[in-house]
């Protein structure tokens, strides 16, 4: 299920809300047992809500589990596990006066001024992978080797959801994330639609 990506860094981190929010959408949708299934084949632990940055081997274990043995819910439990991820990090990691200020901004510049608050904060959500902007018309950021990835060419539903919530609520009210997964590179593009 690795698709081929390198072995990730023993010691690279990602917020804990890449498990935690899954964890949530599991219970709900799934059922606490059958989440302690998804967590006992992936080896790993529900870390406790006020956890710190959590082991990225963790996380995507925890990830590459939901999409080998949730094939047909996989891709809408993820995007789930992303928007409640984007909601979180809009009510405790976003201060209000930054939300006020990138929505009152023009939307291009709104977005420049999301894109660089992301940028800087790559290393939360990226872990062990390299995030880039690569464009700006149209908008398109890249995560080289996406850790979080399920490989073998598919994308990577949970940063795609994370981003479309965070650009439709600050930015554009319609945005549209289109993701791709090339030579182990998860590329987003994003568009006001």
């Amino acid at each position: 299920m690795d698709g081929g990506f390198p072995p990730l860094s023993d010691g690279a981190r990602i917020g804990p809300n890449a498990i935690l929010q899954l964890v949530a959408v599991l219970d709900d949708q799934l059922g606490q047992t059958a989440r302690n299934r998804v967590m006992h084949a992936a080896g790993q632990v529900v870390p406790p809500s006020d956890a710190g940055m959590w082991p990225e081997a963790a996380c995507r274990a925890v990830h590459l589990t939901v999409y080998r043995d949730l094939p047909d819910r996989a891709e809408t439990l993820m995007a789930l596990a992303g928007t409640a991820t984007a909601d979180y990090i809009l009510s405790h990691r976003i201060p209000g006066p930054a939300k006020a200020l990138i929505r009152a901004l023009p939307t291009p510049l709104g977005a420049r001024l999301l894109t660089a608050a992301i940028t800087h904060h790559a290393w939360t959500f990226a872990g062990s992978g390299r995030f880039a902007v690569t464009a700006h018309r149209p908008l398109t950021v890249e995560i080289a080797d996406n850790p979080l990835t399920p490989g073998a060419g598919r994308t990577c539903h949970w940063h795609a959801a994370v981003f479309t919530r965070l650009y439709r609520v600050l930015v554009w009210p319609s945005a549209l994330v289109e993701a791709t997964e090339d030579c182990r590179i998860s590329r987003f593009v994003v568009r006001p639609r």
